[in-house]
């Protein structure tokens, strides 16, 4: 049958697949699997209970839940009765969650667990047009999941089959909301037929087979899963979703998958087991391992290192690498990596081990993939993200190098947004992704730099300097300041301090002043500072938080060349200035 809306995937697999563990999680220790005639019918339930319930086409569900399978019916019941989906971060921030709530005029939330329906309760009365929530896991006061399924069985004869033939490919599938610099979050807007286009563009970038499976840990209300898992399900791979990030090892190692999708700061953590497990060989074993470990590191593609090369890797393989492949279940053939730009280090490492790394660029309103580096002759190119998708347009801007993109993966635009998506999307149709980028050898997207402030960790998450630096120039010892963390681990931050004011208080306590250079080391600046700094913290999400702040003794001026006429700061020029600063910053063991 031909696929033109993501939920026909369902009724092509349930055609031509009789699989057992299609959808798989554990529960109460145990893995649990659904089959493709069991997410089939949950679906159909699913469509025909939000109907029971007085819901209408059009009208937007939202999800706020764990990786699970349930999550899946949700999403499939909800397609096959034209609602979109507005699927949010369970950890999100209560004044965002609000937002969305009410931006989107969602009538139902599917949530997973009491401290979700806690910020739910004590928000009641300012959400407007929610009429009803449902729990996967059983809250006390909360109708269940189940009782949807069995008003769904109660309307069973409700003519689904109607309802999906009027849903055609450039009906809205699901609005994402995306955090920005500034403000509230925005709504993107993403058609069947954006995911589809990019789920077949994107379908040969592994040799998958439906023998395959999965391991599933990245949320699944981001486009980046929730695209590789329409992808998986499009082949007819099995997905098992994993307990939590802690858990992934055990989990590889129980299921033995053949891909999973990963952002570089838990292939960074991957990595870092690995070595910490090779820092307690001793003897010939940490011989072994530490020359191992070296020889990875300057793996080329294709044998392009020599037959010597060559040799030597594959003893190591035997003693070394292949004990990494059985850490992760021992039947890996690709990790995909996304979200955030990987070290090429960690690329050549995995690869050379036999785990193949294939990074892939993209943004939620391309939804999602523009380049990726894929199998087949060529098509890998560590430091790269890959060729560009055959079904899209990408150019570099000739005045500022940014990355534009348009094709049919392309957003529909921001709901209720149309000043942002005038000045996302230009009059000839291209989308200005915000990032700077060059091909390399005509054919590899190369990644360079971000034309916007904004930037992320390793971990995928973005972080908006400006905001934090506004927040820590509060205090009156904080002069200047410029947050960093770009690709690491974390965020931390330079901070040129207010001497003058610092003076005054120190005269204040009756702190005897010894001279700048001596006070710029005192105990009580660094007191001052870091209490504001974890003051300003405990207002920021996790990945937002800053560690290891420098004080630096400096006075950054548009004569020196740290800032601009209009006052604002010159981050490449202060990066370079301070590059051993940020270089101990980032270095530092944990």
């Amino acid at each position: 049958m031909e696929i033109t809306r993501v939920f026909d995937i369902l009724d092509d697999l349930k055609n031509k697949s009789a699989k057992t563990d299609i959808l798989n999680s554990k529960e109460n220790k145990k893995w649990v699997h659904y089959s493709v005639e069991e997410f089939h019918s949950n679906a159909l339930l699913v469509s025909a209970g939000l109907l029971a319930l007085g819901l209408q086409k059009g009208d937007v569900v939202s999800l706020m839940a764990n990786n699970r399978p349930e999550w899946n019916f949700v999403d499939y019941g909800a397609q096959q009765a034209g609602m979109p989906t507005a699927p949010i971060f369970p950890t999100i921030s209560a004044g965002d969650l609000k937002f969305i709530l009410n931006h989107s005029e969602a009538k139902i939330i599917f949530i997973s667990d009491k401290s979700i329906y806690t910020k739910l309760a004590a928000m009641e009365d300012e959400l407007s047009h929610l009429k009803f929530v449902f729990s996967f896991n059983k809250i006390e006061g909360v109708k269940h999941f189940s009782e949807l399924l069995d008003l769904g069985k109660q309307h069973a004869s409700t003519n689904i089959t109607e309802l999906k033939d009027r849903i055609n490919e450039n009906d809205i599938l699901t609005i994402l909301y995306t955090s920005g610099t500034t403000g509230h979050p925005k709504g993107v807007m993403i058609s069947h037929k954006n995911m589809i286009s990019n789920v077949k563009a994107c379908q040969n970038f592994a040799p998958f087979k439906p023998e395959w499976k999965a391991l599933s840990f990245l949320p699944l209300n981001h486009v980046y899963e929730r695209f590789l898992n329409t992808l998986y399900l499009f082949h007819g791979v099995s997905i098992y979703y994993a307990e939590n990030f802690e858990t992934i090892g055990d989990n590889c190692r129980e299921i033995h998958p053949q891909i999973f999708v990963a952002v570089p700061r838990i292939l960074e953590r991957v990595l870092e087991k690995i070595c910490a497990a090779g820092d307690k060989l001793s003897g010939f074993k940490k011989k072994i391992f530490d020359y191992s470990l070296k020889l990875a590191e300057r793996y080329e593609l294709h044998g392009k290192n020599g037959t010597l090369y060559e040799l030597q890797r594959k003893i190591c393989d035997v003693l070394v690498y292949s004990k990494w492949r059985d850490s992760v279940g021992g039947k890996i053939v690709c990790i995909a990596s996304g979200g955030a730009a990987l070290n090429p280090r960690i690329e050549r490492i995995f690869s050379c081990a036999g785990l193949t790394l294939l990074q892939g660029y993209g943004l939620t309103e391309t939804c999602v993939v523009i380049a990726v580096n894929k199998f087949g002759d060529d098509n890998i190119m560590f430091g790269t993200v890959g060729p560009i998708v055959d079904n899209l347009e990408v150019k570099i801007a000739e005045e500022d190098g940014e990355i534009l993109m348009r094709g049919p993966s392309l957003m529909l635009g921001y709901y209720k947004s149309p000043e942002p998506t005038a000045e996302a999307i230009d009059k000839d149709g291209w989308f200005h992704t915000g990032d700077v980028g060059m091909f390399v050898d005509n054919k590899f997207l190369k990644i360079t730099d971000r034309k916007k402030e904004l930037f992320k960790s390793s971990s995928g998450k973005y972080i908006s300097p400006v905001a934090i630096e506004n927040k820590l120039k509060e205090s009156k010892f904080i002069e200047q300041c410029i947050v960093i963390g770009e690709g690491q681990k974390f965020a931390s931050a330079l901070i040129v301090p207010n001497m003058i004011n610092f003076k005054e208080h120190c005269k204040a306590v009756g702190l005897e002043w010894e001279g700048t250079d001596a006070m710029l080391k005192s105990d009580e600046l660094k007191n001052n500072i870091n209490s504001h700094i974890k003051q300003v913290n405990s207002t920021l999400a996790p990945y937002e938080q800053l560690k290891r702040c420098q004080v630096v003794n400096a006075h950054w001026t548009v004569e020196s060349g740290e800032i601009t006429p209009k006052l604002s700061l010159k981050r490449k020029v202060i990066m370079s200035k301070y590059n051993e600063s940020v270089k101990k910053i980032f270095s530092m063991d944990e």
